[in-house]
């Protein structure tokens, strides 16, 4: 284990800090590939959370509970790929036949290592890339507790948002405990000395209610079809997918 993790250590230095230009090519090829795996998907629903917690912990039997009662309103689940929370919502989605359960992966030096629950799996070489498709395809993004990587996705999708490079898309945030004392530096800290406005903290839907979620996806998911048609973009491939459900056909 450790000789593997020195030798992805050095090489993720020698693809960093080289000026290769063949690194272009490995970063075309991993959006070319993203693009082309995943670009008509149905609705689809990002999971993020830790990879550190197993099939007892309280948030990976949640995890696994959303993402089954999504896919069983016809929801395809996505997630990094790896284990924990990642692994639940993976499993809850591979439950039932009719949408896809995706991972995408990234070779890392620990605890990557890819959940057998999926039934779409991708793998990327680099995290931005890995990051753009976790984002660009999904129209909710769900995110249960976990560490670095977990907050860093959380607070890229809300920069997405607050700007706009990403519209119509819901930011749930589970883990009421877990989740308070960072709401509350994000309220008290950067709401209140004017970095953030009331309406970006309010980006952010801080609950524990599982069948709360799945309805004002399934809310959100009507209203972007509709946005779309408002629009003149009812011929593209990307209302083709939302509308790929037949209970939002015509609607």
């Amino acid at each position: 284990m450790q000789k593997r993790e020195e030798e992805l250590t050095k090489r993720y230095i020698k693809d960093i800090k080289s000026a290769d230009v063949w690194s272009v090519f490995k970063i075309i090829a991993d959006f070319v590939k993203g693009f082309d795996e995943l670009g008509e998907l149905g609705p689809t629903v990002t999971i993020f959370g830790s990879a550190r917690v197993d099939e007892d912990d309280f948030y990976y039997k949640e995890s696994q509970r959303l993402s089954s009662l999504l896919a069983l309103r016809g929801f395809n689940i996505m997630t990094g790929g790896g284990p924990g929370i990642m692994e639940a919502a993976n499993r809850g989605a591979k439950e039932h036949k009719d949408v896809d359960s995706i991972g995408l992966n990234i070779d890392l030096p620990f605890e990557q290592i890819a959940n057998k629950y999926t039934t779409k799996e991708l793998s990327f070489d680099y995290f931005f890339s890995r990051k753009v498709m976790l984002v660009k395809y999904s129209m909710a993004y769900v995110i249960f507790p976990g560490g670095f990587g977990t907050l860093d996705e959380l607070f890229e999708a809300l920069t997405l948002v607050q700007t706009k490079k990403v519209t119509g898309v819901k930011i749930f945030v589970v883990g009421i405990e877990f989740y308070t004392p960072l709401l509350d530096f994000i309220e008290n800290k950067l709401r209140y000395n004017g970095m953030i406005d009331k309406k970006d903290f309010e980006i952010i839907r801080l609950t524990d209610d599982l069948e709360c979620i799945v309805n004002e996806i399934e809310e959100s998911l009507v209203k972007q079809i509709e946005l779309l048609e408002e629009v003149g973009l009812d011929k593209t491939q990307y209302y083709k997918s939302l509308t790929s459900l037949s209970k939002y056909k015509n609607k």
